[in-house]
């Protein structure tokens, strides 16, 4: 089943292909569920549609991505006929409250808009649009790093900084080692790791020109953002999940905390798992 989150923020019943559904079956088991906000009437959104669909008919099942259409259109038969399009799942026409609601909850200034949100019903981006491949297709990191220029392919073009995002190239220009810090709140070992690797990074990581970027494997933002909050370091954005699974793939971490090194080329130093390694990093 769904969770309650969920059924609160779509109703009880949301429209399938074959009629009314209940909303805790049909997005049972779902690991994201996208709202997109469109209309018949709109260029852009009948341009975005038919990619979507595209993208949801080869990603969807495998990637655990449910789609919710939330309707601008005017009436109900301009709404029946451009959902007639889509293969996946609406909030019902007549639910004009609800789709307020919903514009208002999620600050939709226009469409076409696609919203992304967790298993949990947490907002995890407002820029499902720009970010669609990373939850419908396939991201591909380079299988070799071969400079600076590399490293927003590994962590994307923008990095979170304790003042906000900053651009990855100027982050990272000039420095030497870069940690890659795989952890989540929820883990034990991992609130031991931070603060022995935050000691050592207050200590001497201006001088010696190292920087860390966390990854975080936690359930939900609210936890990123406490976990985050403890640390004096960069972060990569709590929504792009798949780079994060990718980058675990790539430097094949098992599980956290995992510490992976990486030099001003983006060649691989070393991999640290247990904590033990933290505390004799010669850093």
């Amino acid at each position: 089943m769904a969770s309650k989150a969920l059924t609160a923020i779509f109703g009880d019943e949301l429209i399938g292909k074959s009629g009314p559904v209940k909303t805790s079956e049909a997005l049972s088991g779902m690991k994201h569920v996208m709202i997109y906000f469109s209309a018949h009437w709109c260029p852009p959104c009948r341009g975005f549609t038919p990619k979507l669909v595209d993208k949801y008919n080869s990603y969807g099942a495998d990637k655990g991505v449910e789609v919710v259409f939330v309707s601008s259109d005017r009436d109900q038969a301009t709404f029946r006929n451009y959902y007639g399009e889509m293969p996946w799942l609406a909030v019902p026409f007549a639910d004009h409250g609800r789709k307020g609601a919903l514009s208002s909850k999620y600050e939709v200034q226009g469409i076409p808009s696609l919203i992304v949100l967790d298993a949990y019903g947490n907002l995890v981006t407002a820029e499902g649009r720009a970010q669609v491949d990373q939850y419908l297709g396939v991201l591909a990191l380079p299988a070799a790093v071969y400079g600076p220029a590399s490293f927003p392919h590994l962590f994307g073009g923008e990095l979170m900084a304790k003042s906000g995002s900053v651009k990855t190239e100027e982050a990272l220009d000039g420095k030497k080692l870069i940690f890659i810090y795989f952890g989540a709140y929820g883990s034990p070992p991992c609130r031991g790791v931070a603060p022995a690797l935050a000691r050592k990074y207050r200590a001497r990581a201006a001088a010696k020109a190292i920087e860390v970027i966390f990854v975080s494997s936690d359930q939900d933002q609210a936890n990123f953002q406490r976990y985050h909050s403890e640390m004096p370091w960069l972060a990569m954005p709590f929504g792009d999940r798949a780079r994060a699974q990718l980058l675990g793939q790539k430097f094949g971490v098992q599980g956290v905390p995992s510490l992976i090194v990486l030099d001003s080329s983006g060649n691989l130093v070393t991999k640290a798992v247990d904590l033990s390694h933290v505390q004799a990093l010669d850093f």
